[in-house]
């Protein structure tokens, strides 16, 4: 597991397991968002594994899977809903963590300026320069 924060009470991973929750939580993490549908990979752990797991240890848990490539402006605005009363840090999961920081990236649009937001990607390992552009 790598945690790759994108801000201060935002982070994203690869793809996790149930025996990573521990760490998660010892690292401060409050809420869960799995971004990545079952069934993409042989191997991956179902999301009702994580969810129930995650629950029990006292973590908010939302799963808002977005599809590879796929992920868009209606993830961003679900997701903005679902944080708006839960706890912080947020700690994101989905293949790679590209998905969960494109929806970051997406709802940071208009709260961060743009450079800011493709410098935080960035510094994360995340190249959001396809989709936010800055002249």
């Amino acid at each position: 597991m790598e945690i790759r924060r994108l801000s201060d009470d935002f982070a994203v991973s690869p793809q996790i397991t149930v025996e990573d929750l521990p760490a998660i939580w010892e690292a401060g993490y409050r809420t869960l968002i799995c971004n990545r549908p079952d069934g993409e990979e042989t191997g991956q752990t179902d999301v009702a594994k994580i969810e129930s797991a995650a629950r029990d240890m006292g973590f908010t848990f939302f799963g808002i899977p977005a599809v590879s490539g796929r992920a868009a402006m209606p993830h961003a605005i679900q997701t903005r809903k679902a944080l708006e009363n839960a706890p912080k840090p947020v700690f994101a999961y989905c293949r790679t963590g590209t998905r969960c920081t494109v929806i970051w990236s997406l709802m940071m649009l208009g709260e961060m300026e743009d450079a800011d937001i493709l410098a935080s990607a960035a510094a994360a390992g995340y190249d959001m320069s396809a989709l936010i552009h800055v002249d």
